[in-house]
């Protein structure tokens, strides 16, 4: 899978993302809706995942990298997630703390919520935030998104109060 905006490039992890893997999962702050930094156990699980989950559906995270030069700067795609009694689709989106309010989170998962609707065939596409995390929040609503509903998530031994945000198919859509 290989996806492009104008100054993006989406593709699956490998082995060779991992220290710019480290720079996200492993700093604090970025990682402050997961109750913080994850170790190297973590780190290495979590790229692992994705492979399992590139192998089993076609779709995971992916590596976001600027066009421009290649380097990975956060990631951005597509998980099966169980969430107000349902199996959906979920975006989600993840970056280097360096990169913020720079778009490229909204640029990267924008074109993830296309991907799912033009090759999934999906007809509503969720993202499922943190009640606490604004800039994520800020970015389901610029791809169109309403809070759907609430839940709560166990996470390394905390409840975390979530909101379900979600937005449908255009009308317009070709099928």
């Amino acid at each position: 899978m290989h996806l492009e905006t104008s100054r993006l490039a989406l593709r699956e992890m490998t082995a060779d993302d991992l220290p710019a893997l480290r720079g996200i999962l492993q700093d604090e702050q970025t990682m402050a809706a997961y109750e913080g930094a994850f170790d190297e156990t973590m780190t290495d699980a979590w790229l692992l995942r994705m492979t399992e989950r590139y192998n089993a559906h076609g779709f995971g995270l992916w590596a976001v990298t600027l066009r421009s030069t290649g380097q990975m700067i956060g990631q951005c795609g597509l998980t099966r997630q169980h969430m107000l009694d349902q199996d959906v689709i979920e975006v989600g989106y993840l970056f280097n703390r360096t990169y913020w309010h720079h778009g490229y989170a909204t640029e990267a998962a924008r074109a993830c919520r296309d991907y799912a609707f033009d090759q999934l065939d999906a007809e509503r596409v969720w993202a499922q935030i943190r009640d606490t995390n604004l800039a994520s929040m800020n970015v389901a609503i610029r791809l169109g998104m309403t809070v759907r509903g609430r839940f709560e998530k166990q996470y390394r031994g905390v409840t975390m109060p979530h909101l379900a945000f979600a937005v449908d198919r255009p009308e317009s859509a070709t099928r």
